[in-house]
């Protein structure tokens, strides 16, 4: 498999490395950084969004290695609308139950496990050792951090980010563009575009 990575940053190289793991032959990144930044870590940067535009169709697959997820979501969006083959990448080390769905550019990472009847929409990021429980719903473009614990039933809307070792509890629901502090557990609801921390969670909008 011709792998291309849109975003030359540390993300992109752990998305390569489990490309890598996954069986991939050949990684090249594309980056609106290059000409000047012509490597990242052992791979090429050959060029930038307009090129790997203009080239989609020499690569088995393509997924966007950029953690915001907004951009990352419209980044794919805008692939896809190419007619790029978007990649769904999962590590060998990762769990994933043959009865979950993972959408066009996903990526998991290793350790992390996800359960039955699990649904997982596009371009989203279940990161290293992360836990997602049956019957959890992500929405495009989540990103579920390392070492969440996330119980059954909990649903994650669009371009939200579930921040590093949070815990959420069965049946919660965040929001759309919801931000979930490192640590935090989540015992209620989060608002569309909320910001909450803590054990237990509090919101800090203003």
């Amino acid at each position: 498999m011709r792998l291309a990575i849109l975003g030359a940053s540390g993300h992109g190289k752990v998305v390569a490395d489990t490309a890598l793991a996954a069986g991939c032959a050949e990684i090249v990144f594309f980056d609106d950084a290059w000409p000047q930044l012509k490597a990242n870590g052992c791979w090429p940067v050959v060029g930038t969004t307009r090129d790997l535009l203009a080239r989609v169709s020499e690569f088995d697959g393509v997924v966007v290695g950029i953690g915001n997820n907004r951009t990352r979501l419209a980044k794919h969006l805008e692939l896809s609308a190419a007619g790029a083959r978007m990649a769904t990448i999962v590590h060998p080390q990762a769990t994933v139950s043959r009865f979950a769905t993972l959408g066009a550019g996903s990526v998991v990472f290793a350790g992390a496990v996800i359960q039955v009847d699990c649904q997982l929409g596009e371009a989203c990021i279940v990161n290293t050792h992360a836990a997602v429980d049956h019957d959890c719903q992500l929405a495009d473009g989540v990103h579920i951090c390392p070492g969440v614990a996330m119980a059954g039933l909990v649903h994650v809307g669009e371009a939200s980010w579930v921040g590093i070792g949070a815990s959420v509890k069965q049946l919660v629901r965040i929001g759309r563009d919801a931000m979930v502090g490192a640590g935090a557990a989540v015992l209620a609801d989060v608002d569309d575009a909320d910001c909450v921390v803590g054990v237990p969670a509090r919101s800090i909008a203003q």
